[in-house]
């Protein structure tokens, strides 16, 4: 008896179904769309990848600044309001700033190579310094080790006195110096720590490179746009590989600013290339901006000083085992005493290379910062 009612019923309700069913459809909340499975993919514009491609680089340019007095003391009573910051020159809003520096990420880089065995000694002496000076209480610091290879030899620890012992005990290694590879590592190190973290890279070795497959230009612009200030204390070694030899004459310099005599990587290291290493009439900046733009490697003057002007940081050639120390105890106080300024480039930012500049509000003081960073062109 109940059978007939239900079918009935069933009947009903499928013509209520086929009648409204216009209605229905009309009334359903919207959903997602799916394309047919021959349908072809929707396009991007080719500048909508561009914006898309840069944007996902470049979300917040840090810019460590160090401010001296004419005495060449760093100045620590500034505030926000007296600094101006200008990109391409266009003055950018400071989303960040800091004084000193409590959040840090710092991979030590040293050359382990036999040809520094003169200055090896004091290379693992520095540990102490290192620890107390440049890694304070709060950072965390990650070493690499390079010759003809490039060794991670301690992962980020907090730890002062383990890294301490890490750098007490280093081995040497064989004859290579394969610096620009070791940088590499170095920022590639950097880059997965967390954004708040400040980057350094502390690098001791010659100022030359052998059988790296990185170029040095490609290294310094990695370092610019993932915000790493490189330091570096250069490691001479000419007059203990050239005592019983007297040193060549001296050559005549080029007009200021130039180099006249290429020298390609891995050639021997000698007083008279050491000095010009060292001649202030080397335009470093300029060289460095000319690297980062090709994306080449460096022909000629200390590689360790271009990147070290190209990121904002401190470089200092040491001859004597003493200086080594001294040097490395200055980099820790300027780390220590930095301001510290973040900016976020607008939405539209274009490719090419960007100049940074910062002006204080201060009469009389002197500035050092990062000169600014570079953006390759999308990928076609």
């Amino acid at each position: 008896m109940k059978r007939p009612k239900i079918a009935s019923a069933a009947l009903v309700l499928a013509s209520l179904v086929l009648l409204s069913g216009p209605a229905w459809c009309q009334e359903a909340p919207p959903g997602p769309i799916h394309p047919r499975a021959d349908a072809p993919p929707e396009q991007i514009p080719a500048a909508e990848l561009q914006k898309r491609a840069i944007r996902s680089r470049v979300v917040e340019v840090i810019v460590p600044v160090s401010v001296l007095d004419p005495k060449g003391e760093m100045i620590l009573s500034l505030t926000k309001e007296n600094f101006h910051i200008y990109d391409n020159g266009v003055e950018q809003k400071i989303d960040h700033f800091d004084l000193g520096a409590d959040s840090l990420s710092i991979v030590f880089v040293v050359e382990t190579s036999s040809h520094i065995e003169p200055m090896f000694p004091a290379v693992k002496h520095t540990g102490i310094i290192f620890a107390q000076a440049v890694m304070g209480m709060t950072a965390e610091v990650a070493i690499v080790g390079y010759d003809d290879n490039v060794d991670l030899l301690q992962k980020f620890t907090t730890d002062s006195e383990h890294t301490q012992s890490t750098i007490n005990h280093l081995r040497m290694g064989t004859f290579g110096s394969r610096l620009y590879d070791a940088m590499q590592r170095g920022i590639s190190l950097l880059e997965q720590r967390p954004a708040p973290q400040r980057r350094i890279m502390v690098v001791v070795g010659e100022a030359q490179d052998t059988g790296s497959e990185s170029k040095f230009g490609e290294v310094l612009r990695a370092a610019q746009l993932a915000n790493v200030t490189i330091y570096s204390i250069g490691l001479s070694t000419a007059m203990a590989d050239l005592r019983a030899p007297a040193p060549p004459p001296k050559r005549p310099f080029a007009p200021r600013g130039t180099y006249p005599y290429p020298t390609p990587n891995g050639a021997p290291q000698t007083p008279d290339l050491e000095a010009s290493m060292q001649n202030p009439g080397i335009d470093y900046l300029a060289i460095a901006l000319w690297l980062i733009k090709t994306g080449k490697n460096a022909i000629g003057p200390n590689s360790l000083a271009i990147a070290s002007k190209a990121t904002g940081g401190l470089h200092e050639n040491v001859k004597k085992d003493k200086s080594i120390e001294k040097v490395m105890d200055e980099i820790g106080g300027e780390i220590h005493a930095q301001y510290t300024l973040g900016y976020r480039p607008s939405s539209d930012v274009q490719w090419g290379y960007h100049e940074i500049k910062v002006v204080v509000d201060r009469p009389g003081v002197s500035i050092r910062t990062r000169p600014g960073y570079y953006l390759a062109p999308p990928e076609s």
